[in-house]
């Protein structure tokens, strides 16, 4: 199974409060057989809004994997695309001071944490990666804190999120991967299942 206990990388600090699911990926998106190709869409209407001048275009940003957002990210529909655009352009974490509850939730589900920090502590960050976007980020979900050059914030994660990520538990198809035999003996013992092997 996955753990995931230590994230580092660059980050990419995306500045408004309230962006919903619909800007991270418009609806028109949502037709597609598999996630594959959203990444290339993320924030497609407001990177065309701002020719070029989105975060996610600018070139110093290109190959970031941390996002730093403020409050209430994520809000609006349920749509689990959002967060597997924001995954499949190459983000491992997100560090926000709050998220909608549903999708917080879809991230945990493909193992991309989101924490929480102070308002004031989140501005920092952004401001730090706009000074200096090679800026090494890390997230360390075991000590909950977050580092940007000589800055470090505590930051925030429900416990059962968090325990999740930390022992791999995140992740249910390695889970059944992980206990497959176990899984065999159960079902071998059920009347109404035939397993196959």
């Amino acid at each position: 199974m996955s753990k995931i206990q230590n994230l580092s990388g660059t980050g990419i600090p995306l500045v408004g409060s309230d962006i919903d699911t619909d800007r991270i990926i418009p609806a028109r998106f949502l037709r597609c057989v598999t996630f594959d190709g959203l990444g290339e869409q993320v924030f497609a209407d407001d990177r065309q809004q701002m020719q070029g001048q989105h975060p996610f275009d600018l070139p110093e940003y290109q190959g970031a994997n941390i996002l730093v957002v403020n409050a209430n990210f994520g809000c609006g529909s349920s749509r689990e695309h959002a967060p597997q655009a924001i995954a499949k352009w190459g983000i491992k974490a997100i560090i926000g001071e709050s998220f909608a509850e549903i999708f917080f939730g879809n991230c945990v589900a493909i193992g991309i944490p989101c924490v929480t920090a102070e308002p004031e502590a989140v501005k920092a960050f952004q401001e730090t990666l706009k000074a200096n976007p090679q800026a090494t980020v890390k997230v360390d979900l075991e000590a909950m804190k977050a580092h940007c050059e000589d800055l470090t914030i505590d930051v925030n994660m429900n416990a059962g999120s968090r325990q999740s990520f930390i022992t791999g538990l995140w992740d249910s198809c390695g889970q059944l991967l992980a206990n497959v035999e176990q899984i065999q003996v159960i079902a071998a013992k059920l009347p109404y299942l035939h397993w196959a092997s």
